[in-house]
């Protein structure tokens, strides 16, 4: 579990995770969405003084907003754990949803924690042919530091566009999350990984 959550954390390759959330608008392109939002929680980040002085519940509070609303938890929550969705108990589902909400919280607000006026740069919007999936691609640029290409994968849903996945220098966070959720259910089943979880958030004063 330690390279996994060494992974979530990593500021350098997290840090433009804001750019993509705001309120989501079925009528918006997804790459327009990116664009607008990404000002209004550049905006907050850098005149909010209590995040300035290193207000954490101010960040999680901004991440609660602006982030995880739009979010397909459902598709997402499936996809992570895959077959072992199918076996788990409805009361497993739903602590795993609601330790991994809260996991996803945490991630994101230490990333905001971060920021550093780094730049994206955002490339072509990418529309599958059934135009109910897209792929938003942008560069951190970084001074001292390569590019960071971070990819989000979205789906058109009745509530608007929602991410699903995101791509991190050809990395795909759900493919990270299944694999390390995988092994600790094999290991010792899904009732110890939501307890891991669950104590990972309360260490970080969430319940």
């Amino acid at each position: 579990m330690k390279s996994f959550f060494k992974f979530l954390v990593s500021a350098s390759l997290l840090v433009s995770l804001f750019a993509f959330f705001g309120i989501a608008n079925a009528e918006t392109p997804p790459d327009v969405l990116v664009k607008q939002t990404a000002d209004e929680v550049l905006t907050i980040i850098k005149n909010d003084k209590e995040i300035q002085a290193g207000n954490q519940h101010q960040l999680y509070a901004v991440v609660e907003a602006k982030i995880l609303p739009n979010f397909d938890f459902d598709r997402v929550s499936h996809m992570v754990l895959g077959k072992n969705w199918r076996t788990a108990t409805p009361e497993q589902q739903t602590s795993f949803q609601k330790e991994f909400r809260t996991l996803l919280l945490r991630t994101y607000a230490s990333a905001l924690g971060k920021y550093k006026n780094q730049v994206i740069e955002y490339k072509p919007l990418h529309n599958e042919p059934d135009g109910k999936s897209a792929s938003v691609r942008t560069q951190i640029i970084q001074a001292g530091g390569p590019p960071v290409g971070v990819d989000y994968s979205l789906i058109k849903t009745e509530n608007g566009w929602k991410v699903y996945d995101i791509v991190i220098e050809g990395v795909s966070l759900v493919t990270n999350y299944r694999s390390q959720f995988s092994n600790e259910i094999r290991q010792n089943g899904i009732d110890s990984l939501n307890k891991k979880l669950a104590d990972k958030n309360k260490a970080a004063g969430l319940t």
